[in-house]
């Protein structure tokens, strides 16, 4: 590869119960790090990741801590296997963004995990104290979804690539919104399985105790471009940082936006690290013809490692 190499992280959404589960049995560096996590923790995350049941891990509070520990695993693995390989910027989807930052060094393993253990129990508590959702609108574009979001009373949450913009907010008002985008041309409008309404003012409640999680953590500048979900821009320093988490909690997930800062900055090698390859769907819609890779399990790390040494 003669361009760059990102590596992008998951958000909530990719868990599935036995994720992690096979590097736990053959790796003993995953142990490791899945022990540690539960020193950190105060119970055993990893075997909500590995054995379920699915109701408790899609919990926030579990899900989140769950992606972010898995997803750190991947990267450990990969870095092991390929000590060589440059990495020229780092990006996560919502909280993959939490994992992107500590892949950067802005947190150490142990902060950066303890600060989304907040972020998950709070923005649990704010799914429980609301009645919101989430739908995913198939084949409008992005100027007619503000426009139907606007009539309807919610909001855009993530645009993630082209004809896929997720909305977010209050039921009776994201129903409206559903019958207004099928009104407009969508070809789909897909509710969502999630908690409650990501990204949106519905979430303000968890801002103020992840603020003062993220001033009451070490943070150091980051050694590489992270880029920030709210700007879809590299974070510049620690105070931005902590500005833009607290803030990306109600505001859209700017996406495909950033995926195309870096195609344009000569990007031509991505790779998904934690559960499922929702990112590199989005990428290959954004982009055909970059390099996609994914690191979720033995198999998928084996491919990945070998497609890196061979150049191809």
């Amino acid at each position: 590869m003669s361009g760059k190499t990102a590596l992008l992280f998951a958000g909530q959404g990719a868990q599935y119960v036995g994720m992690g589960r096979d590097w736990a049995e053959t790796e003993p560096e995953a142990r490791g790090w899945f022990d540690r996590a539960q020193q950190v923790l105060g119970y055993d995350l990893a075997r909500i990741c590995f054995e379920g049941p699915e109701e408790v891990l899609t919990r926030t509070e579990h899900a989140q801590p769950g992606i972010f520990l898995v997803s750190w695993v991947a990267w450990q693995l990969l870095r092991r296997r390929c000590p060589d390989l440059r990495v020229d910027a780092v990006a996560g989807l919502s909280l993959g963004e939490f994992t992107a930052l500590t892949v950067a060094g802005v947190f150490g393993f142990e902060d950066g995990l303890r600060v989304v253990q907040i972020r998950g129990r709070w923005m649990q508590h704010a799914c429980e104290t609301t009645q919101g959702g989430m739908a995913a609108i198939i084949g409008l574009d992005e100027e007619t979804t503000r426009q139907v979001c606007e009539e309807a009373g919610v909001s855009m949450a993530n645009l993630n690539c082209p004809g896929q913009i997720v909305i977010s907010g209050e039921q009776t008002a994201l129903e409206r919104a559903g019958a207004l985008a099928r009104a407009r041309g969508a070809r789909k409008v897909v509710p969502l399985q999630v908690a409650g309404a990501y990204h949106s003012p519905l979430m303000a409640a968890a801002q103020p105790a992840l603020r003062e999680a993220l001033e009451s953590v070490p943070m150091a500048p980051p050694t590489m471009p992270v880029l920030s979900n709210v700007t879809a821009r590299p974070h510049e320093d620690v105070p931005t940082i902590r500005a833009r988490l607290v803030e990306q909690v109600t505001a859209p997930v700017l996406w495909e936006a950033g995926m195309r800062y870096l195609l344009e900055a000569g990007f031509d090698r991505f790779i998904e690290l934690g559960p499922g390859t929702v990112l590199s769907g989005f990428l290959k819609r954004i982009r055909k013809d970059v390099q996609v890779l994914n690191v979720s399990d033995t198999a998928s790390l084996a491919a990945t490692v070998q497609a890196i040494q061979h150049g191809s």
